[in-house]
């Protein structure tokens, strides 16, 4: 029994990243996505770029998302 919770676990964490990749795969190539004013950037010795404007939308987009399934699925 622990060896099925364990090995389904790894399925489903593997599944999480692949659907991250994918979603950085994507989301790169949209015009909008980091561009958004709030999107913070610093330029010194090394590059930071944190998008929280980006983050705060999709956070949003994802939330309403989940909620519109967990209802259907009611």
């Amino acid at each position: 029994m622990d060896s099925y919770i364990i090995g389904r676990s790894l399925l489903v964490l593997g599944e999480l990243i692949a659907m991250m990749g994918a979603s950085i795969l994507v989301f790169s190539r949209l015009p909008l996505v980091g561009r958004f004013p709030g999107d913070t950037s610093f330029q010194r010795d090394g590059f930071f770029f944190f998008p929280i404007v980006t983050c705060v939308l999709l956070s949003l987009l994802l939330t309403i998302a989940v909620n519109v399934i967990i209802r259907l699925l009611r």
